[in-house]
Formats: structure tokens, C-alpha cells, sequence
């Protein structure tokens, strides 16, 4: 053999050493990851946010907090994931949101990360750029058939769940020797009011004007049930996750009504694979929707989420955008709900979720009640829904929402039922249900101390 032959069959062999470290280092990247992250980027992340962090400053601008809140997020999510039995139970969002709100308070989140974080959650309102291009996505995604049909039925197993509900919680009050007013006005109410800005603040002004009590103190009083109701349903809907993967003929997948043409979206077989300019309209879509259910808003003081979610529905319904703009729209939900849930609710838990209020409020007759009432409610919308030709774990997952803490405790009940399709749902839930229950609430107060 000629030494030009040795030499290269030597550059041979040297690039398929070279070739294969290359492609182990892409099977690392491919195949460690925390949340969706690979594992190099993730401790990457994390190196240059501790260089921050010692420098005494972490920028609360989107480049910056993109990586922080991803680093943290999808860390907590992933601890949870990864807890035994809880892990499949929806511990994932439960750690998101409750690890920070607890590392906050006691002091083991570094300052600056707190700081950065609240000041960038308050600043950008970020959480409902994620609530719009949810609830846009899922509507596009859905069968006309079966938006309709769910639209017009869902209202039958909340209001029938609401109401066992109620007689529920107060007989376990009762049972447990607790104030029939207190149990209902202070636990039961809270619990379905809606979340906080919609549900407890109104519902707190309310008794401070009826009940001639501070309202500081009231709300203090009935913003712990709300989270510890929200956090209750966050483990009945990984329970019902879980039936749904046990017994597959219960549940939709994310649909609430059986359907012709099949589950999720039957919508655009023909309209190939959406493009960037595809993906970008769907997500201009979704704020120009957003815009419209704040302008509704102001006119007429509907919540802006519900009001975008009727526009997406009139838009969905009369075919107002292509098929090809709709699996835009598709795209833009797929990549929030897997790209950005877990930020956002660790954002959630280092802003707006107080531990020790939490922690105060967790008695053993409260928590009694609160499980009695949100299960009895969950149960209901489970049989009522089968009853009516519904997917029972759909439409139960969708009567977690009525007890959740706003938009924020749909997205973790969502993300833990593993249903973030069903956002437009549970925004009715909330809501509108939880407009109805304070509005009727403080009327019969009102009335019976008048």
C-alpha cells in the first residue's frame, strides 16, 4: 500500500471518530432535556443567569426573562413531573406555581431574580398573550360541529355541579360544626368565584360595603380558599387524566362532544403544512381578537377574555379566516402550550401567589370543605356529562376550572388534565360562571341583612 493510500485511509478513520463525537453530542442535545430544554442550553442558562445574579443585576427585559423564567419554569415543572404517584397527578403544575411562591417567602430565590420577574409579569401583562393565543389556537383547531354542540351543552353540567356543590360544602360545614354563614359566604362562594381579579376583589369589596368589615380583611380572609380550592382542583384533574388513559371510551382527548369526523381538529386535511406566514397570522389573529374583547370591555364591561373568545367563536363559525391561517393558529397554541406554560406559572408563583396566606388558611375543616365541595362539583360535571352524551373526563376537567384561581389556575388545571384544548371552556367556567356566582351572591346577602 502507497503512503498517499495510508494517509487516506488515516483521514478516514480521523473524520469518523470526528463524525461520531459530533453525533453524540447531538444525541445528548436530542435526548437530556428538562422540560423541552437540552440539557446543554439548560445549564448554559442557568450559568449566565448566576452570573447575573452575582452581579447584582438581571435585566427585566424579554430577551433576559425568556431564559429565566424558561430556566425555572421548566425546572419546577420538571421536580414535579418526576415526584413519585403525585408526578402523574398534575405535581408538575402545582411545583411551577407553588416552589417559587414558597422559595419567595423564604427568602432562597435569589432578590434579583424576584424583582426582575414581578417587575417583568406586571409590566407586559404576559399572561394574557398566552390566555389569547390559547383560546384562538383551540377554537381554530376545533370541529365546527362539536363547538357548537359544546358551547350549548357545557352550561348544563356547571350549573348542576355548582349546585350540588353548594348543598355539599355546607353539609360537610355542618357536619364539621362550622358556621353555616361562614361556611357559605367564606368558603363555598370563594371557591367559585372565579379566581382573584374577577371573583375575590369584587366579592371582598362586596362584604366590606355589606358587612361593614375592612376590605383588606376580607379579601385576606377569602383569597387563601380561592388558591387552596384551585389547588384541589389541580389534583382532580391529573385524577382524571389518568381515568382518561385507564379508559379511553370516557374521554375526548381535549373534545367535549363525540364527533363524525373524529377529535381534535378535522378542520384542513387539504391545506398542507402551515408556513411562517401562516404562523404569524394566526398569532396577529389572536391579539387583533384580544383587541376586540377590550374594546367590548369598555363598551359594555365584558371581561376581555370572554369577549375574545365569542369573536373567535363568530369568526370560527362564518369561516371568516382560510384554512391555512387557521392551522396558524393551531401552530401558535401547540407552541404556547408546550414552549411557555411552565414560565408562565412560575412568573405566577413569584408574582401574585402569597405563601403564607396560603399556609394560614390550611385548617383541617377548611380543606374538609373546599375537597367536599370541588369534588362533589367535579363529580357532577362527570355524570351529568356522560348523561348527556358528553366526554365525562373532558367535560369533569372543564368543572375543575369553576374552582380555579382565574386564567392562571385554568392554565395549571389545564396543564395538569393534560386539556389545554379546552381553554375556551374554561374560560367559561371561570368567568362567566364566576360573574354569575358573586353577582347572585352579594344580591341574596344584601337582601337577607336589609
Amino acid at each position: 500500500m502507497s503512503t498517499s493510500d495510508d494517509a487516506y485511509l488515516a483521514l478516514k478513520e480521523k473524520n469518523a471518530t470526528q463524525m461520531t463525537r459530533r453525533e453524540k453530542w447531538w444525541h445528548i442535545m436530542d435526548t437530556y432535556k428538562i422540560g423541552i430544554i437540552p440539557l446543554p442550553l439548560f445549564l448554559l442558562a442557568g450559568a449566565l443567569i448566576l452570573i447575573d445574579c452575582l452581579a447584582g443585576k438581571l435585566p427585566s427585559d424579554i430577551v433576559v426573562m425568556v431564559a429565566t423564567l424558561a430556566f425555572f419554569g421548566f425546572a419546577c415543572g420538571e421536580f414535579g413531573k418526576r415526584l413519585p404517584l403525585v408526578g402523574k397527578l398534575g405535581a408538575a403544575a402545582i411545583c411551577a406555581t407553588f416552589i417559587p411562591s414558597a422559595l419567595v417567602h423564604y427568602g432562597l430565590l435569589p432578590e434579583v431574580v424576584v424583582n426582575s420577574t414581578i417587575s417583568f409579569y406586571k409590566s407586559t401583562d404576559i399572561l394574557y398573550l398566552y390566555i389569547c393565543c390559547i383560546i384562538v389556537g383551540s377554537i381554530m383547531s376545533m370541529n365546527r360541529e362539536v363547538l357548537i354542540q359544546g358551547f350549548l351543552r357545557i352550561f348544563v353540567p356547571m350549573l348542576c355541579g355548582e349546585l350540588v356543590g353548594m348543598v355539599v360544602g355546607m353539609a360537610a360545614g355542618f357536619a364539621l360544626g362550622l358556621d353555616p354563614f361562614q361556611t357559605f359566604f367564606f368558603l363555598i362562594l370563594p371557591i367559585m368565584a372565579g379566581g382573584v381579579g374577577e371573583g375575590a376583589i369584587p366579592l371582598s369589596i362586596g362584604y366590606a360595603a355589606i358587612l361593614h368589615m375592612d376590605q383588606g380583611v376580607a379579601l385576606g380572609r377569602i383569597l387563601p380558599i380561592v388558591m387552596l380550592g384551585s389547588l384541589t382542583a389541580i389534583v382532580l384533574a391529573g385524577t382524571l387524566n389518568q381515568l382518561g388513559k385507564r379508559y379511553p371510551h370516557l374521554t375526548g382527548e381535549g373534545t367535549l362532544m363525540p364527533s363524525r369526523r373524529g377529535r381534535m381538529a378535522a378542520m384542513t386535511e387539504d391545506a398542507g403544512r402551515p408556513d411562517v406566514n401562516a404562523l404569524a397570522c394566526g398569532a396577529l389573529l389572536a391579539v387583533l381578537l384580544y383587541m376586540v374583547g377590550m374594546l367590548g370591555h369598555r363598551l359594555i364591561g365584558l371581561p376581555a377574555p370572554v369577549g375574545m373568545l365569542f369573536a373567535a367563536v363568530a369568526v370560527k363559525l362564518a369561516n371568516g379566516v382560510s384554512p391555512r391561517i387557521q392551522q396558524g393558529s393551531q401552530m401558535v397554541y401547540k407552541f404556547f402550550r408546550s414552549a411557555v406554560t411552565y414560565p408562565i406559572l412560575f412568573a405566577v408563583g413569584v408574582a401574585i401567589t402569597p405563601w403564607q396566606e396560603l399556609v394560614n388558611a390550611f385548617t383541617i375543616p377548611n380543606l374538609m370543605v373546599i375537597v367536599c365541595t370541588v369534588s362533589a362539583l367535579v363529580g357532577t360535571g362527570f355524570l351529568v356529562g356522560k348523561k348527556i352524551g358528553m366526554h365525562p373526563v373532558d367535560v369533569a376537567i372543564v368543572s375543575c376550572c369553576q374552582s380555579g384561581q382565574g386564567g392562571t389556575g385554568d392554565v395549571a388545571i389545564l396543564t395538569a388534565g393534560n386539556r389545554m384544548a379546552l381553554m375556551p371552556f374554561a374560560q367559561i367556567a371561570t368567568r362567566i360562571g364566576g360573574a354569575i356566582n358573586v353577582s347572585v351572591g352579594l344580591m341574596v346577602l344584601g337582601h337577607f341583612l336589609t
